[in-house]
């Protein structure tokens, strides 16, 4: 490519048009099929085509794309793959409401957002590109069904299920927020329905365990995971429901209380219940509690804070204990998939069952003081008392303590056999079947005789039909399509009927990272051999929404695809980076709802993609919310185009060589400054690189234009040197900026495939400071200064830094604040 002529002038159009033709008629960004170096597989989160993308999805975008150019520059085979998650719920509604067909709307927002997103220059392989909707796609998606349904983790069986009446669709647990579908916000209801279920709940542990296996992932994510997966160790106990005989297991993580148990709680939507033959008030005022229960979200219900309610049923079980009868209440706040669906309750020492037993009048007893010495008075108590200690009130257990109390409880019930150690779970089996036209077809066929049978693989896909009438009916629009349901058994060759649901859209998701890896391979999912040369992922960049949803399951997938032999590895990522939300200048979230969506083709239009890029970037830490204005942009355009570019115009063509230090005691002093300064500079923004800190890389940079002066530097070599180098490292978050620069210094080729800076050891001499600054009382920054710097300096420094002095704005300073080497306060009018 021919270099580009020296100018100030930055015409960022021209620029940008330039160099992504180039990157893309020199297939820059397109990964080996085989890599021969050192491997780097940065991903991005699956995106949904609801429509063109926004600042939310440019700002993560922008960060992966960073990495991915970092680690180019390192040295590295780097696979940057992008796809769609291109069936679902959302364009099937969005469609619908528009008067077509989900295909027409996918890929018409496809096309769109891939227009867009190439226009931002991003270094996405599309020669990798997957959409899910695809059959070349969903064949393997289907494929993935059977592996699942011939180890027996895929099945089908009756369950209450999340039914959204808006969509007429079933919604798995992590669809519903709030107790509303989380598309529509419709109140979701609860159906007993035949489903299809991935039994997750078999790799509950390993979901848990491998967990700590995990160093490269938040805590927080980490948390979540846990807390929704709900491992607890206890006991269940056998109780006997008095009229009728019944055992009524419950689980329980306190055992030690057992002798406390003064009423049971019922869950709405228990069996159980329909058991107890109840009778006249009873009964009806049971129906009456339930009908209203099940409308309330599970969030709500199981909350730790608010009122509790419940109804009695008149019935009574028997602790098996003590022989004592306890009350059978029905209460909303058992869950009916937790444990039995049914709790032992303690109001003496579990707070929910104290409030409870308060509003109705229900004894509670006393069977655990704080230790020998501290008494509990049930008179002055305003709450239970919750934590261990020793056992009272228990028959031949008084004085047993904490887990050596549970332990002996439950050994006793184990012994006499009316109870068990027991491990319980919150994590419930995985709900993929959808009532909705848009989705994957599920690959099974129900025969009289042989009842549900796989799909023989080598007739995958199964085609998703074209249809006039796909409106929800809840049931499938497949049920009514005779040439798709109407077939013949694989095993048995008698008439059968296909299922007639798909599948829902986050099976797609699961595994779609595997397919980059080997996308046009039509013989089978992705070759294994690419998968070990590729997998783990190096570093996974997405929102944080998607930690108890999306992240499971792909765990869940890659650790299956493990057990069978297909994968290396146990987890699929190493590394995971959940970016901040963009909100709008008033700290809303943007969403097409609201009507407060910035669309990043203006602003790139405006002031360009790499002004753009490096806004987005200086204006919050990368794992912070953004608030977004277009002000951001003001202080990084004004460093482009009066500091940073216009440095080309003081390349001197000496040719520096790029991977020589120069000889720090040779130097004069200002020279050896300028040389320390840009080694210090080169550490710091290799390690925030690293951190994906791009804000204090830029801030970094800016201090380094602010201190060289390269009228005031006569080493010809030293200058050019420091001014390639400052190119390259603004390279990853500026790449066609940086690109126009490394030309016009007639530097070959790519800077992309140039070596990313190394620090001159032996120049990292730290004779500054940090010192914070705050203007009114309030942090705007830091400045790096000389150790020995008087507050004047101090002052001059904030002054000339570009954040820092647009706070000050045209205010007038009445007062500084000092205090040497740590803080500069200045007050304002």
């Amino acid at each position: 490519m021919e270099k580009s002529a020296r100018t100030m002038k930055y015409n960022f159009k021209e620029i940008e048009s330039r160099w992504q033709k180039y990157w893309e008629d020199n297939k820059i960004f397109q990964a080996p099929e085989y890599p021969s170096r050192d491997t780097f597989y940065m991903l991005v989160m699956f995106a949904y085509p609801s429509g063109d993308i926004h600042m939310g999805h440019f700002r993560n975008y922008i960060i992966g794309d960073a990495v991915a150019r970092y680690q180019m520059m390192k040295g590295k085979d780097v696979l940057h793959p992008f796809g769609w998650d291109a069936f679902g719920l959302p364009a099937e509604r969005a469609a619908i409401q528009r008067g077509l067909h989900p295909a027409e709307w996918t890929y018409k927002n496809i096309e769109v957002s891939r227009s867009t997103l190439k226009k931002t220059g991003i270094s996405f392989d599309w020669s990798r590109e997957v959409i899910s909707c695809d059959p070349e796609y969903y064949k393997w998606t289907q494929w993935m069904f059977v592996q699942l349904f011939k180890k027996g983790l895929a099945c089908q069986k009756e369950g209450l299920v999340n039914w959204c009446p808006e969509d007429k669709t079933v919604l798995a647990n992590e669809q519903v927020v709030d107790g509303k579908c989380e598309r529509c916000h419709t109140q979701v209801e609860k159906k007993l329905q035949t489903q299809w279920y991935f039994k997750i709940t078999e790799y509950a542990d390993r979901l848990i365990d491998d967990l700590d296996k995990l160093p490269g992932w938040p805590e927080n994510v980490k948390a979540m995971q846990k807390e929704w997966i709900g491992r607890s160790y206890g006991a269940e106990i056998d109780f006997i429901i008095k009229e009728t005989g019944e055992r009524l297991p419950i689980y329980t993580t306190r055992p030690d209380t057992i002798y406390g148990v003064t009423f049971m709680a019922l869950a709405p939507e228990s069996p159980i219940i329909g058991r107890l033959n109840l009778e006249g008030k009873y009964k009806a005022d049971v129906e009456a509690y339930r009908q209203k229960a099940v409308k309330r979200s599970e969030i709500d219900r199981a909350a730790a804070t608010g009122e509790k309610d419940g109804v009695f049923t008149g019935k009574y079980a028997v602790n098996p204990f003590n022989g004592e009868l306890v009350q059978l209440w029905v209460a909303d706040y058992v869950l009916a998939h937790y444990g039995t669906g049914a709790v032992m309750a303690v109001p003496g020492h579990d707070s929910r069952d104290f409030q409870f037993a308060k509003k109705y009048k229900i004894p509670i007893k006393i069977v655990i003081h704080p230790d020998a010495k501290a008494q509990l008075n049930l008179a002055e108590m305003t709450d239970a008392y919750t934590d261990y200690g020793i056992m009272v009130n228990s028959a031949h257990f008084d004085g047993q303590v904490g887990q050596d109390a549970i332990k002996a409880v439950t050994e006793y019930a184990v012994k006499n056999n009316y109870g068990r150690f027991k491990k319980n779970f919150k994590l419930r089996d995985w709900l993929i079947s959808r009532q909705r036209y848009w989705g994957a077809p599920i690959p099974i066929i129900h025969c009289p005789d042989c009842g549900a049978v796989a799909v023989p693989e080598v007739n995958l896909p199964i085609l998703l039909p074209p249809v006039e009438n796909y409106l929800p009916k809840g049931r499938s629009p497949l049920a009514d399509v005779p040439e798709f349901i109407n077939v013949k058994c694989p095993k048995c060759g008698m008439a059968a009927q296909r299922d007639p649901d798909t599948m829902d859209t986050f099976v797609c998701s699961s595994w779609y990272y595997l397919r980059y890896i080997d996308p046009n391979n039509d013989s089978e999912p992705f070759s294994r051999e690419k998968a070990t040369e590729w997998m783990p992922i190096n570093r996974y960049v997405g929102g944080i929404t998607h930690a108890t949803g999306h992240l499971i399951y792909f765990r869940f997938f890659q650790k299956f695809l493990f057990d069978i032999g297909w994968v290396k590895d146990p987890e699929p990522a190493s590394i995971l980076f959940n970016h901040g939300m963009v909100m709008d200048s008033q700290g809303e979230v943007m969403s097409k709802s609201r009507g407060n969506v910035v669309s990043p083709i203006t602003l790139m239009d405006e002031r360009g993609v790499d002004i753009s890029r490096l806004g987005m970037f200086f204006t919050a830490p990368s794992e912070k919310e953004v608030l977004w204005s277009d002000d951001v942009i003001t202080g990084v355009e004004k460093f482009v185009i009066n500091r940073f570019y216009p440095m080309v115009e003081s390349y001197r063509d000496s040719n520096p060589d790029l991977k020589q230090y120069f000889k720090l005691n040779d130097m004069p002093e200002n020279e050896k400054a300028a040389y320390i300064k840009l080694n210090q500079t080169i550490k710091k923004v290799t390690e925030d690189s690293e951190r994906l800190q791009f804000n204090t890389m830029i801030s970094a940079l800016m201090e380094l234009m602010r201190d060289y002066s390269p009228s005031d530097n006569k080493n010809d070599a030293l200058n050019d040197y420091i001014i390639l180098k400052s190119i390259q490292l603004i390279a990853p978050m500026a790449p066609h900026m940086a690109e126009e620069m490394w030309a016009a210094c007639k530097q070959h080729g790519s800077i992309f495939r140039s070596s990313w800076p190394q620090a001159d050891e032996s120049a990292l001499v730290f004779d500054t400071i940090t010192i914070a600054v705050q203007i009114n009382g309030k942090l705007r920054g830091q400045i790096e200064i000389k150790k020995d710097a008087s507050e004047t300096q101090v002052m001059d420094v904030v002054k000339k830094s570009d954040r820092i002095a647009g706070y000050l704005g045209e205010g007038r300073i009445v007062k500084t604040i000092y205090i040497p080497g740590k803080l500069l306060n200045i007050v304002i009018k």
